[in-house]
């Protein structure tokens, strides 16, 4: 979805002295453009057009990120045989969360190919990590949504709260990313598995010492471990601020 087609992108080593072809792209195709007069230095005119009482910004070369997800099923017969998971500039959440909801839809797909539906949850899992406006780019031809021009944001409904170190049948054992209290509901993510919704009725530092939040940024602390079951190192603890 790069205007940066095979590597032809120099706006951002022109704008910046940043070589997007180096992997130091600053990104200007996210930026808000106005149009200037060469004789009129200072007058800046706004770039956009309203059609159907929907007036469209300056953010002209806004492109929205692409997402084939529901689509697994057409991609796999068409003969594609591997996928391609943005990860340059990521975050570690951001390339968990996608490659576990692709993982899981691409296993899904081939165990029942004739009768395949993809559950809500793994859609919904590509919406809880920052991204931009979701589009299917060209692969069913010419998209006409495939740019967005109010505005270049993110949107971002989940905060990694903790990443868990180790577990036993009593005790999660984390590391704090975000504050958080008791009594918040959060969602754990390990691989391979549906996330699961976590109650935190009590949180201990690493003193074994009853604490009300966990508010200092890497500090360790345990929680109790409801299900009992085995949480890998890694796994994600994150708060769905939709659920607040």
């Amino acid at each position: 979805m790069c205007v940066s087609f095979s590597g032809r992108c120099l706006l951002s080593s022109y704008l910046t002295g940043r070589d997007s072809n180096r992997g130091e792209c600053a990104q200007p195709c996210r930026w808000s453009y106005k149009l200037v007069e060469e004789k009129r230095p200072g007058q800046y005119f706004e770039i956009f057009e309203e059609k159907d009482q929907d007036p469209k910004g300056t953010y002209i070369l806004n492109a929205k990120d692409l997402c084939m997800i529901k689509y697994i099923d057409k991609l796999a017969d068409s003969g594609i045989s591997s996928l391609k998971i943005e990860g340059r500039a990521k975050s570690f959440y951001y390339v968990a969360v996608i490659t576990n909801a692709y993982r899981q839809a691409i296993d899904i797909y081939y165990k029942n190919k004739n009768n395949f539906e993809l559950p809500s949850w793994i859609i919904s899992e590509v919406e809880k990590v920052s991204h931009r406006r979701y589009s299917t780019g060209f692969y069913f031809g010419k998209p006409d949504n495939g740019q967005y021009y109010k505005n270049g944001g993110y949107i971002r409904t989940c905060d990694v709260m903790a990443t868990v170190e180790d577990s036993d049948e009593k005790y999660i054992y984390c590391t704090q990313r975000n504050k958080f209290s008791v009594s918040d509901e959060l969602e754990i993510i390990s691989p391979g598995k549906k996330p699961e919704i976590i109650k935190i009725n009590k949180i201990l530092d690493q003193d074994g010492n009853i604490i009300d939040s966990v508010a200092h940024p890497m500090m360790k602390f345990k929680i109790i471990n409801i299900s009992g079951e085995k949480y890998p190192k890694g796994a994600i603890i994150r708060k769905n601020n939709n659920l607040l």
